[in-house]
């Protein structure tokens, strides 16, 4: 077993700076407040105001040195008490321990022979940390009273960590004291570290963070300090922006979706134990069982005794991994890349392929993806594309006449392009499109390889480097592809091949096929994101970035669970 009653509470000295008057730190929370809530800044000017605010929480964290709580000894002291406190509570951890894995970090090792989808692992309620525990908590009465708490899950599962950490009678103190002290989401990175990912689609998304997280901060600060409620919380005397720092990536690495008790609705926990593994391709094999009232884990494939056992946390980016669970997986068969597309309304054709667009449910302004894997564009795309390159004429066929309509499930059917000219267009965009991509970065991706083989390299400015060299290589791989697909094409329109036809019944045997691009494009669901929904999303959560999604299992009682990010104010 760890040693016991290892929390402390650093004050100034031993390290820490000189006494800071309380005036004197609400000054500067309040100044660090108004800049993070002051106006988006205009285009270009991001990183100027990244830099402006984080100098006024280095100046905040300068002045907080030492009053932080923290554990003594090492994370790996207190796994002991985790896997004797999971016991106690009617967890079942004798199918593995955890194992130190290198890069990897800690995870769960196999001690004995698994089967694949043999239920390995499950873990009741009472062992959880919910929105619901924060609000049977000491948290309860500010909960109650502020609406950021009440509209935001993470944002509270966030402060009951922080509360419970300092609650040396908490019983959630064996799980708490095995999490790691730090984490390697961009919120931890240098400086220099960030500068690295300027010029990649996942920067902005970084600063943001950075900028959510700090507006977050100073707003509870304040809230701690004058709210009544608060007075008696034991964050009150001393809530450090590295203690919140820690909490929102505690929980943004962490947090998953879970069904209340009575299976109405939906919550946020984390949940301990289970949110050891690490992740690997897959499918998901954790659900909740309501009937016996446990998350419950099942093996993704066999594994021999002393393998380490996986799970698959979603289909997840390169970039959201970095960004939300701090690491880059090398073989993610999901990475992928953002594009956004939309038909110009100052265009004489709009109303028309808007029209089109309309009936196959795919918006006129839309966030599409690009993959790493062939096809590299989505059945969605692909008819986004189709219509936007569409003559007058084609649009017609699309839109008049008896046929119309079924002519609208070919879309997003690889089989049966519109005609060889608008294939040629669409391909050529698309080609055309990847090559300015590419040239926005400030580097080369040989330059990207180059720097990768330097001995001296920090983890976050490699983590950073092979994010935007996995950025162009998917860049590099789509331009190819429509290069190969225009000439493709081309050959077809000299050659004056006959265009595919489809019959009705065509249509009807789409819906069964097991190719995505196959399908009929409004019989499936929209993957990509719509240029409205994130605005939306981000002015309804106004706070945190992370989660784990949840999805309806076949079996009634169980709900699937899978690492997710949101947080966002």
């Amino acid at each position: 077993m760890g040693k016991k009653s290892r929390v402390k509470t650093q004050k100034s000295g031993s390290g820490a700076s000189a006494v800071v008057s309380p005036k004197e730190m609400m000054n500067l929370i309040s100044e660090l407040l108004q800049k993070c809530s002051s106006a988006a800044p205009s285009a270009g000017k991001e990183w100027e105001e990244y830099i402006q605010i984080r100098g006024l929480v280095e100046k905040i964290r300068k002045k907080q040195k030492g009053m932080s709580v923290v554990f003594e000894g090492s994370r790996e002291d207190y796994f002991p008490d985790l896997m004797s406190w999971a016991q106690e509570n009617g967890a079942s951890c004798d199918s593995f321990i955890v194992t130190n894995f290198g890069a990897e970090g800690y995870g769960l090792r196999a001690t004995r022979d698994i089967k694949a989808e043999e239920l390995f692992l499950w873990i009741p309620r009472k062992m959880l940390m919910t929105v619901e525990s924060a609000q049977n908590s000491e948290l309860g009465p500010l909960y109650s009273q502020d609406r950021i708490l009440q509209a935001m899950g993470n944002v509270t599962l966030a402060l009951h960590l922080l509360c419970e950490r300092a609650n040396p009678a908490s019983s959630w103190l064996p799980y708490i004291r095995s999490l790691p002290q730090e984490y390697d989401t961009p919120l931890y990175y240098q400086q220099d570290e960030v500068q690295l990912l300027l010029g990649t689609q996942a920067v902005q998304d970084v600063l943001s963070q950075y900028k959510n997280t700090a507006r977050q901060y100073a707003y509870f600060y304040k809230l701690v300090q004058t709210h009544p409620a608060a007075s008696k919380l034991a964050l009150k005397d001393s809530f450090t922006f590295d203690d919140y720092r820690w909490a929102v990536s505690s929980v943004m690495t962490r947090q998953n979706q879970i069904p209340t008790e009575d299976g109405s609705r939906v919550t946020l926990a984390l949940i301990p134990v289970w949110d050891m593994c690490n992740h690997t391709n897959g499918l998901i094999t954790t659900g909740y069982n309501l009937e016996d009232d446990r998350c419950e884990c099942v093996a993704l494939q066999d594994y021999k005794e002393n393998e380490q056992i996986y799970i698959f946390y979603g289909t997840r980016s390169n970039a959201e991994f970095v960004i939300h669970n701090g690491f880059f997986f090398h073989d993610n068969v999901h990475d992928r890349v953002k594009i956004k597309l939309g038909v110009s309304k100052s265009e004489r054709l709009y109303a028309m392929k808007a029209e089109v667009l309309a009936r196959a449910g795919i918006p006129a302004s839309c966030v599409f993806a690009l993959h790493c894997n062939e096809p590299p564009i989505s059945a969605q795309l692909l008819a986004f594309l189709r219509v936007f390159c569409m003559t007058e004429e084609e649009l017609k066929d699309y839109l008049l006449g008896d046929r119309a309509i079924n002519k609208i499930f070919t879309l997003g059917n690889s089989e049966f392009p519109v005609s060889w000219d608008n294939e040629i267009k669409l391909w050529t965009f698309l080609e055309t499109r990847a090559a300015l991509l590419l040239k926005t970065y400030r580097t080369t991706s040989e330059e990207d390889c180059c720097m990768l083989e330097k001995p001296d390299l920090s983890l976050h400015s490699r983590v950073a480097i092979q994010l935007r060299l996995a950025e162009k290589q998917i860049l590099e791989k789509v331009s190819a592809s429509g290069r190969a697909k225009r000439l493709q094409f081309q050959k077809k329109l000299e050659e004056d091949a006959p265009l595919p036809h489809y019959e009705e019944s065509d249509i009807a045997l789409l819906e069964n096929s097991d190719t995505d691009a196959k399908l009929p494009i409004i019989l499936r669901k929209l993957e990509e994101v719509e240029e409205g929904q994130e605005i939306q999303v981000e002015e309804h959560s106004h706070f945190l970035n992370g989660e784990k999604v949840l999805q309806p299992l076949s079996r009634n009682k169980s709900f699937i669970l899978c690492f997710q990010s949101i947080f966002i104010i």
